[in-house]
């Protein structure tokens, strides 16, 4: 009984941990979008920073995990849960990298300061950003209602890159400025960074729904063409 509850406790810091990377993920997110509205290059810089504790986290937590499937020996539901934090830590890894993606055009930006930026960047991030937070909420409390709620909104992000993406093809046509022609490109990346992060809370989203019902389901799958 006593071994139980150690492994209990061990399963929440973990969740714990987990829902820290998440808030690091979505304080990472803020601060690139913050240096994209205003072309702030030390933001910027401090994103990189961020990123950096992101992915420590996610090796920290790599490790934790490792270690209660060699010294725990889970049975079937509780490695469901330790595979479960395995890949969402994974999914948020990557999110930072799409948060530093974003941070990276930047200096590109910069070039052609006066470049048209579709409004639809600034929603894509406000929508995205709210996915994080949501499906980490799913995650700390086990509800696959708002997992599911969560990943159903990534067709609203997939709508508004389309937009973002037809516009800057529409400013870039006939444009002879490489500079101009550089920065459309840069914002291009955004969207494509930001459409990437929805994709990702969608994979935690099912990885949620994976861990408290044992079923597996891919949501939002592209139809073959």
């Amino acid at each position: 009984m006593r071994t139980r509850v150690y492994f209990d406790q061990q399963l929440s810091d973990l969740r714990d941990d987990i829902l820290l990377m998440g808030s690091r993920v979505e304080a990472e997110l803020t601060l690139a979008i913050d240096a994209y509205n205003t072309l702030d290059r030390q933001k910027a810089r401090e994103v990189y920073a961020a990123d950096k504790q992101v992915n420590q986290a996610r090796f920290d937590i790599e490790e934790r995990c490792f270690t209660l499937i060699v010294t725990q020996q889970p049975a079937a539901g509780d490695l469901r849960t330790i595979v479960t934090a395995l890949n969402i830590i994974v999914d948020l890894e990557r999110m930072g990298d799409q948060a530093k993606g974003i941070a990276k055009v930047i200096p590109h930006l910069l070039k052609s300061p006066d470049q048209p930026r579709p409004p639809e960047l600034v929603q894509m991030s406000e929508m995205v950003g709210r996915m994080l937070n949501q499906v980490m909420l799913a995650y700390a409390h086990s509800n696959v209602d708002l997992a599911r709620i969560v990943a159903n909104q990534d067709d609203e992000v997939d709508a508004l890159y389309a937009q973002v993406f037809n516009q800057i093809m529409s400013q870039m046509a006939g444009v002879d400025d490489p500079d101009k022609v550089e920065a459309a490109y840069e914002l291009l990346r955004v969207a494509r960074e930001l459409e990437r992060f929805g994709d990702l809370s969608t994979n935690v989203a099912e990885r949620v729904i994976y861990r408290v019902t044992g079923s597996f389901d891919e949501i939002n799958v592209d139809d073959e063409e």
